[in-house]
């Protein structure tokens, strides 16, 4: 299914304009598709390659999916509102289940001949592998439930509807690009800006954002429709990831360990002072949930089915560091 100089599939890339979308659009670039964006009027630019045609549009807007989708062969889905904070928490439930169903159905009627959506192990069970869903209910926060919604409505699409889809649920992604930037990247701006003083005993499973990227072409050439795929990289306790951001920077790593109750009141006002700024606070009550749990997974499907492949993750969190200070948001 691999893209040739002679064939040119095209191909439309939601949230291209962000973080792991523009590295999937950047992707798909250099394996030889032809490479349409969807993006919102007043999205950021800046992570769009000139080459990429541009096809304005909104996932809440459904009327504009369709044209967005005229002539193309294959979709990627990247976009999502990944907050784990928001002054009014329906907008994720509105673009990360509804637009998605909007854009499954429209690429239905567009005839596609078939899809990568990409969804979160925030879907998944801690600790497992793709055979341990998470049920809405048990999702903690409503980030995790909007993406636990999306993914079962994209299920019921190719059971019911033989949408052709294949499901991607990348781990933790760092490197180049985070432009807004996503939450991680917050944390490792404040760990190597020298501004987070200790940490909590948590851990997550990091990914080169381009190393998912690739998961995200193997997913489109060799995945089975209906399936899930975890694109990870390296299971990581928090506190090591924040000396590993310590040594790259020269800084002396945190060496506070905070029970979780501790932080408790300090993400009680942060939320509320967020309530008043409308800027996400770094510390939320739901984050503080989501740390109980070691979120480590196995990415074996992948690797023995796809053939993915991702590089040691210390390379992604210098490539991360080095595009932040580059960017001017790491000073």
């Amino acid at each position: 299914m691999t893209a040739t100089q002679g064939t040119r599939d095209r191909v439309l890339v939601t949230g291209a304009s962000g973080f792991v979308g523009s590295a999937v659009a950047h992707a798909a670039r250099a394996a030889g598709y032809a490479v349409r964006v969807l993006v919102r009027p007043a999205s950021p630019r800046a992570n769009l390659d000139p080459a990429d045609e541009v096809a304005v549009g909104d996932l809440r807007e459904p009327a504009t999916l369709g044209p967005a989708l005229a002539g193309t062969r294959y979709l990627f889905h990247v976009a999502a509102d990944y907050r784990l904070w928001a002054r009014n928490p329906d907008e994720l439930i509105r673009t990360n289940r509804d637009g998605t169903v909007a854009l499954m159905e429209a690429a239905l009627c567009a005839g596609v001949e078939r899809i990568v959506y990409t969804s979160s192990v925030a879907t998944l069970q801690p600790g497992g592998d793709e055979r341990r869903p998470l049920s809405e209910a048990a999702a903690i926060g409503m980030y995790k439930r909007s993406k636990v919604a999306a993914e079962r409505a994209v299920e019921r699409l190719v059971a019911e509807r033989g949408l052709p889809a294949v499901i991607v649920n990348p781990s933790t992604p760092i490197g180049p690009r985070d432009i807004k930037p996503t939450p991680t990247g917050r944390v490792i701006v404040e760990a190597a800006s020298g501004r987070l003083p200790g940490y909590v005993d948590t851990g997550l499973n990091l990914v080169h954002v381009d190393d998912v990227a690739a998961g995200h072409l193997l997913a489109l050439e060799r995945g089975r429709v209906g399936e899930r795929y975890i694109l990870g990289g390296e299971d990581v306790l928090l506190s090591q990831m924040l000396a590993d951001i310590a040594g790259l920077v020269d800084r002396r790593a945190p060496t506070l360990r905070f029970p979780r109750r501790a932080i408790w009141p300090v993400a009680v006002a942060a939320e509320a002072l967020a309530q008043v700024t409308g800027r996400e606070p770094l510390v939320t009550r739901d984050a503080l949930r989501m740390a109980r749990y070691h979120m480590f997974f196995d990415d074996a499907k992948a690797r023995e089915e796809l053939g993915y492949t991702s590089r040691p993750y210390r390379e992604a969190l210098a490539d991360a560091i080095a595009w932040f200070k580059q960017a001017g948001t790491l000073r």
